[in-house]
């Protein structure tokens, strides 16, 4: 059953969030940490990378949250050979009107995923940049806005590096977190291998809210309390990082905003409406650590879901140094 509503109370808006990850959870199973996060960029209004390895479950997270919030989906496979064009559409000549038609292309969608983002060129990535930032495209100087909500899931293997074009620092800051989904646990896993058929789960998926719903969710991350202490605390971490001997770069401002109104989307995911410690240790390594330059790399062996990366251990140490507010 899909919830509307054009402005969420105090008293309903935790059940229909509560509903929504439920929603999203019967498919994606075992994984509520990883939902939660999604579900926190979708409510701060930002933008997610995912960096993990094939198979683990991209893909249909992506088309789980947008059927569950009844919002048009796109998949982008991105290669070598594609243009920004291929992203944004094209003016095509009309010969009855003698004029020129602008066909939009697969960013005029609400939910998009960008597989395999760093697969394209430089060019093409940079066609994205307006997109997520401006929530709007320009094409031959025409602007077209883009749909409310907008959400951009994008991912990339981290380990597979030929053929490849690292995503550039400022595409990076475009990104609220950048997160793993990482194997199901294993008698989850189990379960899944005794019970999945030819048929898709996510095919018999139904809508939980509507995009009225979601747009009242948004907004109400600005009434989430937030402590000053807990305030100080965050840019506490963030002021770190400009000044620490394994960084080369810190996080710049954009990214600090975008840190603290994620920690509010996050205190309401778990259905609170202030702001906890514990939210912005949860976030500060997956909302900071792809937005940092390492000096050298300070960890060992190779990548894996299961341990940080080397900027997300200098989060954690940097953490570790700074009190936490009583």
């Amino acid at each position: 059953m899909t919830v509307s509503s054009g402005a969420i109370d105090l008293s309903s808006w935790r059940q229909t969030i509560r509903g929504l990850k439920g929603n999203i959870a019967s498919i994606i199973r075992g994984k509520d940490e990883v939902i939660a996060r999604v579900l926190t960029s979708l409510f701060a209004g930002g933008h997610l990378l995912i960096e993990d390895v094939p198979g683990v479950g991209k893909t249909t997270l992506a088309h789980a949250v947008a059927i569950s919030l009844g919002c048009s989906f796109r998949r982008i496979q991105f290669t070598a050979d594609m243009l920004p064009a291929d992203l944004i559409g094209v003016s095509v000549y009309n010969q009855k009107t003698e004029s020129f038609e602008f066909r939009p292309g697969p960013l005029f969608s609400q939910v998009i995923l960008a597989d395999e983002i760093n697969r394209t060129s430089p060019r093409t990535q940079s066609a994205l940049l307006e997109a997520m930032n401006e929530r709007q495209i320009t094409v031959e100087r025409e602007t077209y806005p883009l749909e409310h909500p907008f959400l951009v899931l994008a991912t990339q293997n981290p380990i597979e590096s030929f053929g490849t074009y690292p995503l550039p620092d400022s595409q990076y800051d475009r990104f609220l977190m950048r997160i793993r989904i990482g194997y199901a646990p294993p008698e989850i896993e189990r379960e899944i291998l005794r019970t999945r058929t030819r048929h898709e789960p996510v095919d018999s998926m139904e809508a939980s809210i509507d995009r009225d719903t979601l747009l009242a969710l948004q907004h109400k991350v600005d009434e989430i309390q937030f402590d000053e202490s807990l305030q100080d605390y965050l840019f506490s971490i963030v002021a770190e990082t400009r000044v620490s001997s394994l960084l080369a770069t810190g996080v710049s401002t954009r990214g600090a905003l975008q840190f603290h109104r994620a920690v509010r989307a996050y205190a309401m995911v778990h259905e609170r409406d202030y702001v906890l410690p514990d939210d912005i240790k949860a976030l500060a390594p997956v909302c900071l650590a792809h937005r940092v330059t390492p000096k050298q790399r300070v960890g060992s062996g190779g990548w894996s879901s299961d341990k940080p990366t080397d900027t997300e251990q200098v989060i954690l140490e940097i953490m570790e140094r700074i009190a936490v507010p009583l």
